[in-house]
């Protein structure tokens, strides 16, 4: 089963509540979805909550003078996994981003 983790503003406001969120096929069940997470990331999933995100619908035409239809976009199921006390997942750390403090002080020393 492939877990995909999802990198969005919500994503990183549940991870300060020991949360992460994930994509999953839309026919994973709550205690799959817990196995494959601890199996993956060697966590221990206190809790999962799944939901099912409606596609989106767009329109698209057969020409100039056909009718215009309505199509869907696929479905997604999301899964909010809480772990235990402790427990991180490092794909979701972010990397302290190194200031770029020596260009300043070289145009500085050059004058």
């Amino acid at each position: 089963m492939l877990i995909r983790p999802i990198a969005t503003e919500k994503a990183y406001h549940e991870q300060t509540k020991r949360g992460y969120m994930f994509v999953v096929p839309n026919n994973a069940s709550k205690q799959a979805v817990a196995k494959q997470v601890s199996e993956q990331f060697n966590v221990t999933v206190t809790s999962v909550r799944i939901s099912v995100r409606k596609g989106k619908a767009t329109r698209f035409s057969r020409g100039k003078h056909a009718y215009p239809g309505t199509a869907y976009r696929q479905d997604k199921k999301i899964a909010f996994v809480t772990l235990k006390e402790g427990d991180k997942i490092k794909i979701f750390d972010e990397e302290p981003v190194a200031e770029a403090d020596d260009k300043k002080s070289d145009k500085k020393g050059d004058k």
